[in-house]
């Protein structure tokens, strides 16, 4: 089991903050469809053990409908609030997003979020639609509602259209990413714009997209460094400068997946690892948005 203390890495963003590498993320099977208004306590429970490990950044959006668990497990953990790293999105109410964020914080229980991203671009119908929404990203910030702001699931002709207009750079692009999906020309110019790149989905080649090419590597690297194939696919994210976002219900699976930050992999191991995913393409997530041959 993996020490509590185990030091997860940070990566410095665009605006001078710093945000941990590894971090527990409340979508995905913690997803609500019912009434947002009744406590998981399932979630608040594991919210809670994940920050005891050590998980300090937490993902969470207003489309999840776990934003009052999130806010009343930071509550309860005990931890003060500046020790931790809050992250929502807007996603339904995008045509109000200053009205949007004070709701999540009033859910969240905080006055401000570390960072605040718009899920998803599908809302726009031209580049000006994506233009304005940025623009009150922008006084978002200026509120001091959130420390940063970003996007997420945009590709490059998305970010392209938001930076002619914009005052601030994103700070974060949060994506899809993993070896099966590994978007050459879009994290390029994420580079470029010095804009952070963040993944979800990053066990989905250990995972939901087997087989694959990169079953036998992923395997042998496991054994090499004595992980999962789910650490070793986090571990690949963060040798990358890609954050990394997963979750688990399983304290012992949440203590494993920290030992990615006790390894490195080698540079040789990484351009394998990236040539035998470049061999197929998947898509775990927001599939009929995307063409599939969609790769940016």
């Amino acid at each position: 089991m993996a020490n509590i203390h185990t030091p997860i890495p940070s990566l410095k963003l665009n605006d001078g903050t710093s945000v941990p590498m590894l971090a527990y993320g409340t979508g995905t099977a913690w997803f609500k469809s019912g009434d947002e208004s009744k406590i998981d306590r399932a979630l608040v429970d594991s919210i809670k053990t994940a920050i005891k490990l050590g998980y300090n950044h937490l993902d969470g959006a207003e489309v999840y409908k776990t934003e009052p668990e999130l806010g009343l497990a930071i509550q309860e953990s005990g931890v003060s609030r500046d020790k931790l790293y809050v992250v929502t999105k807007v996603n339904q109410n995008i045509d109000d997003i200053e009205s949007a964020l004070k709701a999540s914080l009033k859910k969240l229980q905080l006055e401000y979020v570390d960072l605040y991203l718009i899920h998803q671009p599908f809302f726009a119908k031209s580049d000006e639609d994506l233009q304005k929404a940025w623009a009150v990203m922008e006084k978002v910030k200026e509120a001091g509602l959130t420390k940063s702001i970003g996007v997420s699931n945009y590709i490059s002709k998305q970010i392209e259209a938001t930076l002619k207009t914009a005052k601030t750079v994103p700070a974060v692009n949060q994506i899809e990413f993993h070896p099966y999906l590994q978007h050459g020309p879009l994290l390029d110019l994420h580079k470029k714009h010095g804009i952070a790149t963040s993944a979800y989905g990053p066990l989905t080649a250990a995972t939901k997209a087997k087989p694959g090419p990169a079953d036998d590597y992923l395997a042998s690297l496991a054994k090499k460094y004595a992980v999962s194939e789910g650490e070793v696919s986090l571990r690949w994210c963060i040798d990358q400068d890609v954050i990394a976002i997963t979750t688990s219900s399983k304290e012992q699976r949440l203590s494993d997946y920290l030992r990615a930050a006790t390894f490195k992999l080698t540079p040789t191991e990484i351009k394998r690892l990236n040539e035998l995913g470049n061999e197929k393409h998947f898509r775990g997530f927001w599939g009929a948005k995307f063409n599939k041959e969609d790769r940016s």
